[in-house]
């Protein structure tokens, strides 16, 4: 009872703070952006649903697994209900429909067919959890990630990483580096890899274009990769001292070869990765826009001070391919695969509970970013690699990556990279690709395998970082890096 006081008591002053200053600052008419209307503060519930992924676990773990739909839904309210009574039903409807419809959807759905259709791969036989099997492992899913993206690529790797260190005291630095290279590094090179890069494809960015990543991206793989052979080699040692028969226990103690079940879910999976590039490709093509407006053809949903909120075609085939894929998947895999992957649905629940709760109400964060971007004095890649980066590692990176996309092209460069919405330096785009992609390692939020990778590390049994402890391991091993990568590249 008294901590439902403090809740409504919370709801209540942030509500109150969130009318004061809506009323103060939004001195504007209706036809100015969003982002110029809203206050500062605004972004507070959107602070309070980080800072409670942060700290909540750290002081009650077993309240946090049983009440984070709660949660994330106490700070959508907090958010919602003053944004109402100062902005209006129709803004509110036109925000909900825009950041729940046009963006989560389409988000989630693609990671559920993701893990749906990986879960349903088991590598089996005699894979020992040595420095030079993690090297490898970790390496080929970097490798493969811009191919099939960083949540397919992580959905397919994890696991079988997993199952092969299961005998080893020490496996947290390999789940970690597993999220730098895998979830994030590795999914820069082409626009599957990684939603931004996707999100600048569709704004004209040529769909190769981003192999001019390879060699920072190349760079940064070979660094991390290093440092964690190292840092895997010295515990590896430390284990075998005490547990010399340890890499010769569970499931390859026998020395079975390696085999793969549940191969045809490949299939599946280029059904749903197919779905991305046909997306992409049909929204360039002629038949799927309104050539009156210029803007994607499809479902109606509401109109808002003269702006049609849309639901385009497009989305509406690539999410019917995934469902699709993931039915077929759950449908033609057996019980028994599945289980033996220890596959559950708790992954993708918890980033589903969660991720809703972070795209409503980042609502204003991202408004305002977008009203104000060009006011940050941005003039060099530098400037572009670490304002987008820093911003991705907390906000959905897509979105983030198209307004500095955007600040870039006001820039006014004569010759580069011609876009929708203006041509961009070579160099600004490369700093914001990259910033959008590499920092999304920095937090669990930054991108969402990181979230998963970590969800499914715990139910193994692995004592994960905490929110903060996870960023601990991003300053120390990540950021002196992008500093080398400013020197040398932007």
């Amino acid at each position: 009872m008294r901590f439902k006081k403090v809740l409504v008591t919370l709801v209540l002053i942030l509500a109150f703070l969130f009318s004061l200053s809506g009323a103060a600052f939004a001195t504007g008419g209706e036809s100015e952006a969003l982002g110029y209307r809203l206050p500062l503060w605004s972004v507070l519930p959107f602070v309070g649903m980080l800072l409670s992924i942060a700290i909540i676990p750290l002081v009650n773990g077993h309240w946090w697994e049983k009440n984070q739909g709660k949660v994330s839904a106490f700070w959508i309210i907090v958010f919602l209900i003053p944004f109402f009574f100062v902005y209006g039903g129709s803004e509110t409807l036109a925000q909900l429909l825009h950041s729940v419809v046009l963006d989560y959807i389409p988000f989630i759905v693609l990671l559920f067919g993701l893990f749906a259709v990986a879960g349903g791969i088991i590598l089996r036989g005699s894979l020992r959890g040595t420095p030079q099997t993690n090297l490898v492992m970790l390496a080929i899913g970097t490798v493969i990630a811009s191919w099939v993206g960083t949540t397919g690529a992580a959905m397919l790797l994890i696991r079988p990483v997993l199952r092969a260190n299961q005998w080893r005291k020490h496996r947290k630095h390999i789940v970690v580096f597993f999220i730098f290279l895998v979830c994030n590094i590795g999914g820069s090179l082409t626009p599957i890899g990684d939603p931004p890069l996707f999100l600048g494809f569709l704004r004209g960015v040529p769909f190769f274009w981003t192999m001019n990543l390879f060699i920072p991206m190349a760079f940064n793989a070979v660094i991390l990769l290093a440092i964690y052979y190292f840092m895997d080699r010295y515990y590896y040692k430390k284990e075998l001292a005490l547990n010399p028969e340890g890499p010769a226990l569970g499931e390859g103690e026998k020395n079975e070869p390696l085999r793969i079940d549940g191969l045809h879910n490949l299939l599946f999976l280029v059904m749903i990765v197919g779905s991305v590039i046909l997306s992409g490709t049909l929204a360039k093509n002629p038949a799927f826009i309104d050539q009156a407006t210029g803007a994607l053809k499809g479902l109606h949903l509401y109109t808002h001070q003269g702006h049609a909120i849309v639901m385009p075609y497009t989305n509406l085939i690539q999410i019917t391919i995934i469902l699709l894929a993931a039915f077929l998947s759950l449908k033609t895999t057996t019980k028994a695969i599945r289980e033996d992957n220890k596959f559950t649905w708790a992954p993708i629940q918890e980033v589903a509970k969660l991720f809703i709760g972070i795209f409503i109400t980042m609502i204003p964060a991202l408004a305002i970013l977008n009203a104000r971007g060009a006011e940050l004095g941005l003039t060099d890649p530098g400037h572009f690699f670490w304002a987008t980066g820093a911003l991705s590692s907390f906000l959905d990176n897509a979105p983030t990556c198209l307004v500095f996309m955007t600040t870039a092209a006001s820039l006014g460069a004569a010759e580069g990279v011609v876009t929708t919405v203006g041509t961009i330096a070579p160099e600004m785009l490369m700093a914001v690709s990259a910033g959008a992609v590499f920092m999304g390692a920095n937090t669990y939020i930054g991108n969402a395998p990181n979230f998963m990778v970590r969800s499914i590390a715990e139910e193994n049994g692995i004592p994960m970082p905490s929110f903060f402890g996870y960023m601990g391991w991003a300053l120390v091993f990540l950021i002196p890096l992008f500093i080398i990568d400013t020197v040398l590249f932007f």
